[in-house]
């Protein structure tokens, strides 16, 4: 069975991949997970049913993430995902394949983006266009980027925190670090097993975060049990951790996300910097969402900040809109022809 899409929009995350069909919308949420066996590495699972097994796999198995730091850092896999997301999306016929639209960060090389772009054409896409996360974040925060004035969108990501400055329809300046979710996840980690003797995986690290994460001190403080393994005992054990312990755990990487916007307003030519000084930042992305970031990006940066509206599916709904309005894609992104064969 197959169903006749011909244009398919997709937000390439670290962490998750969503999936816009024009005129459905986002028809497709999955985290970018595949599960494989040991020692043939056949792919047992991809999507939530994988991620359900990060940390708890056996031996002869284990749960990847193809995607690392907003590129592919397993091309098999990840093809084996985007295969799996056009199954699921389209159905199964090789001779109807759709026009594929990918989001990557601005910072990629030719190298990173030309294996994207391989692996949607491998996994059955019949042309694989990129554009660049900020740009389309911007678009799915309804920013005028169309018009003669700047606007900066920082897209904080699992794997990656992107800011760019656009202006009339194209990025100015761009600048990409590779902290995002995942690093904050990794410092409250490292903080627990060096002050607590405690050892939890990243998904509680995660869940920790976004229960009692905060970027500023709050007025009363918030507290939280985890649990984890006794690096002492072996046994398990709870401790209570309280919202400034995390906040402190996680302020380096804040740190170098806010210097990463610093330095990007720094390049930013006179008339664009004061359109920005009188617009703000815009913050898109998972980690836009944690407690008074945006207020502490503020007060640091003395401009004013504010989360877009659904910064989870920013980029998605981006997309969706320059496919939907028929935004030329053919410049955006170009990708060095292959050279040809002797």
């Amino acid at each position: 069975m197959f169903r006749l899409i011909d244009d398919i929009g997709i937000d390439l995350g670290t962490a998750n991949i969503r999936v816009f069909v024009p005129g459905k919308g986002i028809v497709l949420r999955e985290p970018s997970v595949v599960a494989v066996s040991l020692p043939d590495k056949n792919v047992l699972a991809i999507g939530e049913r994988a991620r359900e097994m990060l940390g708890r796999t056996p031996g002869n198995m284990q749960a990847v993430r193809p995607i690392v730091d907003g590129a592919i850092a397993d091309f098999t896999y990840a093809q084996k995902m985007l295969e799996f997301i056009l199954h699921r999306v389209c159905g199964f016929n090789r001779f109807l394949k759709p026009r594929v639209v990918i989001a990557i960060p601005s910072g990629n090389t030719s190298v990173q983006r030309r294996a994207v772009r391989q692996a949607a054409l491998g996994a059955g896409a019949r042309i694989a266009l990129l554009v660049e996360k900020p740009k389309a974040a911007a678009l799915g925060s309804s920013l005028p980027i169309a018009a003669p004035g700047g606007n900066l969108v920082v897209d904080l990501g699992a794997g990656m925190s992107d800011a760019a400055v656009l202006s009339l329809n194209g990025v100015v300046l761009g600048r990409s670090i590779d902290v995002g979710g995942n690093r904050l996840d990794d410092a409250i980690v490292r903080y627990l097993k060096t002050v607590h003797n405690l050892s939890v995986g990243a998904q509680t690290a995660s869940e920790v975060k976004n229960t009692i994460g905060t970027a500023l001190p709050l007025t009363k403080e918030l507290r939280t049990e985890v649990k984890g393994r006794d690096l002492v005992t072996g046994l398990p054990r709870t401790v209570d951790v309280t919202s400034d312990e995390i906040r402190a755990a996680m302020a380096d990487c804040i740190n170098q996300i806010i210097d990463r916007i610093k330095s990007v307003l720094a390049g930013t030519p006179p008339e664009l910097a004061s359109d920005i000084i009188e617009r703000g930042i815009t913050l898109t992305g998972g980690v836009a969402l944690l407690r008074d970031l945006d207020q502490l990006i503020a007060e640091r940066i003395w401009v004013p900040v504010r989360v877009a509206d659904d910064p989870f599916d920013c980029v998605a709904l981006g997309i969706g809109k320059m496919l939907e309005q028929g935004y030329d894609l053919r410049e955006d992104i170009a990708i060095p022809a292959e050279p040809a064969a002797i």
